[in-house]
């Protein structure tokens, strides 16, 4: 890759190990165009208060803003915040947002969060592991999300995280597939860049990058655009993956992947 960008990234602001510093440092240092700071956004469900930004996110605005001003010359430096489906704030005010869905919905009535094993199993017993049902409820969600038009669609096959041997489901069931199509297809690719998403490689849950060959085939035939991410909780973690990330995204037809920056987003060579 020629250049790349790092956008996707966690700090202790909220669920990261490393200070925002100290991620911008990481990014500089591995010579990346851009750096863009997108903590979790905040929500109301209790649980997840000690790994979601503030309601009131003024130092983290400001700290970023330093940041700007520190790199300024040298990389850029964006404000953006990752929106959760279950969300209480908005994104207006940022440089660019990513839509994730973290949770989705149980036959009860009540959510399970996707990228928690524990909480994945319950989902898939709550539906009497039907695995195509539960992913189906996951979807769903990712629509809804899409729908929205963020800047980036994050990990869209969030539900596949614990699923490399198959155990929730079978990814090339017919079933699973044209749920995860109908979610990708409410995306608008003249407006949201579909990232190919490393994070779950840094931490050991997975071996290849979301999402999916077919999904990056088909957003491709939709004439949709990528972008590379790291999802990065860790400084060491800003770049992570990338090689398999764009050996990914040339499987799947492309060329070149998205930048974000100062000026919007343009394209590089893979």
């Amino acid at each position: 890759m020629r250049e790349f960008c790092s956008v996707h990234t966690h700090s202790t602001f909220c669920d990261g190990e490393s200070t925002l510093e100290e991620m911008a440092r990481a990014a500089f240092a591995a010579g990346a165009v851009s750096f863009g700071a997108s903590g979790h956004s905040h929500t109301p469900l209790p649980e997840d208060q000690d790994g979601v930004l503030p309601l009131d996110m003024t130092a983290y605005r400001r700290e970023v803003l330093r940041l700007r001003e520190d790199y300024a010359g040298r990389m850029d430096v964006l404000l953006g915040i990752e929106l959760d489906n279950c969300a209480d704030v908005t994104a207006e005010g940022f440089d660019y947002w990513i839509g994730s869905v973290h949770r989705m919905g149980i036959p009860d009535g009540s959510l399970r969060t996707v990228d928690w094993s524990q909480e994945l199993l319950e989902a898939w017993e709550a539906f009497s592991r039907d695995g195509c049902a539960m992913a189906a409820s996951y979807y769903a969600e990712v629509g809804r999300m899409a729908a929205r038009k963020p800047t980036i669609l994050g990990h869209v096959d969030l539900v596949a995280k614990f699923n490399e041997d198959g155990r929730f489901f079978d990814e090339g069931d017919a079933r699973y597939r044209s749920a995860a199509l109908e979610g990708l297809h409410a995306a608008d690719p003249r407006e949201t860049l579909l990232e190919i998403n490393t994070g779950a490689m840094s931490r050991g849950y997975r071996s290849v990058p979301y999402p999916a060959l077919f999904l990056l085939r088909e957003w491709r035939d939709m004439g949709g655009k990528v972008i590379l991410t790291s999802d990065a909780h860790s400084a060491s973690a800003i770049v992570w993956g990338y090689g398999e990330a764009a050996a990914l995204a040339r499987a799947a037809g492309y060329e070149r992947a998205a930048l974000l920056t100062a000026s919007g987003w343009r394209e590089s060579s893979l």
